[in-house]
C-alpha cells in the first residue's frame, strides 16, 4: 500500500522536482527506505547516523508530529500524507529586528 509524501523545497532536487512522490511502508522508517530506495541520498538529509529524524526536521503523519508519537517507528497508514518540513529557525531575537 502506498502513502504519499509531501517533500519540501530543499529536497525536490532528490525527487526531480516533485512536491509529494508515493512510497509503501507500514512505519516511517520503512517509508523512508521506500523514498530511498527511489530517490537515492535523500534518506541522509532526513535522518542522523543512527537513524532518527534530524535535529531540523519534522516530519509529520498527517497532522501528528511524530516527535510525539513512537519517532521512526511511527504507524503509517495506507492513503495516509505524510510530510516532511525543515525546521525555522527564530525566536524572540528575530521579532525585535527592525523592518526597513
Amino acid at each position: 500500500m502506498s502513502v504519499t509524501v509531501r517533500v519540501p523545497t530543499i529536497l525536490r532536487s532528490y525527487t526531480s522536482g516533485s512536491a509529494e512522490v508515493t512510497a509503501s511502508g507500514t512505519t516511517v522508517v520503512e517509508v523512508l527506505a521506500s523514498l530511498e530506495a527511489r530517490f537515492p541520498g535523500i534518506r541522509d538529509r532526513i535522518t542522523d547516523e543512527d537513524g532518527e529524524i534530524r535535529r531540523f526536521v519534522n516530519v509529520y503523519v498527517g497532522d501528528d508530529d511524530i516527535r510525539f508519537a513512537d519517532g521512526v517507528r511511527t504507524a503509517v497508514a495506507p492513503g495516509t500524507v505524510m510530510s516532511v518540513i525543515p525546521a525555522v529557525a527564530g525566536g524572540a531575537e528575530t521579532a525585535q529586528l527592525p523592518c526597513r
